[in-house]
């Protein structure tokens, strides 16, 4: 029974036409994504909302986002690694490999996340002082700490139901993934208002909420991966050996880096806006960042729908729907992407004051969302063309594309640029390593794909 599940699986995978299953695939995960993406916001939006402290609130939330970025990282690392290999190893009929992959990158997680939150924990004052500046107040630095002590607490959590997400949707099985996530998403948006303004906890509700929410979707999503023709994880399955930790890191680096430098890049867009802007300029930079966050979570999860079909192809041998399918994320994404921006460029104080109507963050937030709207487009050849390298195992070149964008590009023009042009130069900076990096992802794509086009 279970070899007949397995076979329907890869028939469904192999032979749907590409459209129809990207899009089957892509809808519950850019639903998922949306949803993330709004509860990821939440937060934010909430803490804007306490009395007599919401700059400041909102800015210790923008201070220990480069915390949950690493714990993101590290979790996605596990995640895409694993669910690369396992997805291909299922293309190919390998069902063996892929339960050991499985097994092995979730318990390597956990034992990460339970390290990251003692350690952590342990030096959480030192950790966020090094993320800020002088210019920052006690206040604001109480605030973080609080609400990063809390958020490191969950690290296990978080980190595991990122690689039970990824998993799943590399089986093709994103709606167990979507009801996962969502799980999650309800609970974080429906506890924010009530702990963090109901009952008066400010950051901790905020950092409580978010919490509750990863340790939700873990279990959901933990439930999902016995169901159906899933790979089952099992003890059993354990192989924590030298081979599969080499798979992990050549098909889940790039999504370190990725997240990793996404992490340093608002460490560096912290201090550079406080420096230049003080607390105002943190909290605006830091609304900008959590906007573009969920704005970009309906491309992502479009790309998302397309990695199943590109590794379990790929691995199949069968390049052509790997090709159909960058392209067709590529048009479609390109279209969307461009709606999204004329809205954003029009109505960008609007947005911004939404999360904290305050003149002085609106006028900082309004001009870095204009930036990055003209830009934003660009981010559908960007995204899809570091998901496809990953996809298929191309580690190099998937780990530069994933660092270009907050690392090889962002971190110097975030030092140059606010020395020449002050503010302007922070509020620029993510816009300019776009344009860079968009330049430098394009012949990475032709040529992978032209070489696809010769082997097929």
């Amino acid at each position: 029974m279970i070899g007949k599940k397995i076979q329907d699986k890869h028939a469904y995978m192999t032979e749907t036409p590409v459209p129809k299953l990207i899009t089957s695939l892509a809808i519950p995960t850019i639903i998922s994504m949306l949803v993330t993406g709004l509860y990821n916001s939440a937060d934010t939006y909430f803490v804007g909302q306490i009395p007599q402290s919401a700059t400041q609130a909102a800015a210790a939330v923008g201070i220990v986002f480069p915390i949950m970025a690493v714990i993101q990282a590290v979790g996605f690392m596990f995640g895409h690694g694993s669910g690369n290999f396992l997805s291909r190893m299922l293309g190919a009929g390998k069902i063996k490999e892929a339960s050991e992959m499985a097994a092995t990158g979730f318990i390597l997680a956990m034992i990460t996340g339970v390290i990251f939150a003692i350690v952590g924990n342990v030096y959480i004052d030192g950790i966020i002082k090094f993320f800020v500046t002088d210019e920052v107040s006690a206040e604001t630095v109480t605030m973080a700490a609080q609400y990063g002590r809390i958020i490191l607490m969950g690290a296990p959590f978080m980190m595991c139901q990122f690689v039970v997400n990824n998993q799943l949707r590399f089986q093709g099985s994103a709606v167990y993934a979507m009801i996962g996530l969502m799980a999650g998403a309800v609970i974080n948006i429906f506890l924010d208002p009530l702990l963090i303004i109901a009952l008066g906890l400010g950051v901790k509700g905020a950092a409580i909420a978010t919490i509750s929410g990863q340790v939700t979707s873990f279990f959901v999503l933990l439930a999902g991966s016995f169901r159906g023709e899933n790979i089952k994880l099992h003890a059993k399955n354990i192989r924590i050996n030298g081979y599969y930790i080499v798979q992990i890191i050549n098909g889940g680096i790039p999504s370190l880096f990725r997240q990793g430098l996404a992490a340093l890049a608002s460490i560096l867009m912290n201090r550079a806006a406080g420096i230049y802007g003080g607390v105002p300029a943190i909290a605006g930079m830091s609304i900008v960042s959590r906007v573009m966050l969920m704005l970009s979570a309906a491309l992502i999860g479009f790309g998302q729908g397309y990695q199943p079909l590109c590794s379990y192809n790929y691995g199949a041998g069968l390049k052509s729907r790997v090709r159909e399918g960058y392209w067709f994320c590529v048009k479609w994404g390109t279209a969307a992407l461009i709606v999204i921006s004329i809205a954003c460029y029009a109505y960008a104080p609007q947005i911004i004051a939404f999360f904290r109507n305050d003149a002085d963050v609106v006028s900082v937030g309004k001009v870095a969302l204009r930036f990055q709207s003209v830009v934003f487009p660009a981010n559908a050849v960007i995204v899809m063309t570091n998901m496809m390298l990953q996809s298929i195992g191309k580690g190099v070149k998937a780990s530069i594309t994933a660092s270009a964008r907050n690392g090889l590009f962002f971190i110097p023009m975030i030092i140059i640029l606010p020395k020449l042009f002050g503010l302007t130069g922070v509020e620029a900076a993510q816009s300019v390593a776009d344009a860079m990096t968009l330049v430098l992802s394009v012949p990475f794509a032709v040529s992978e794909l032209k070489y696809m086009e010769k082997m097929q």
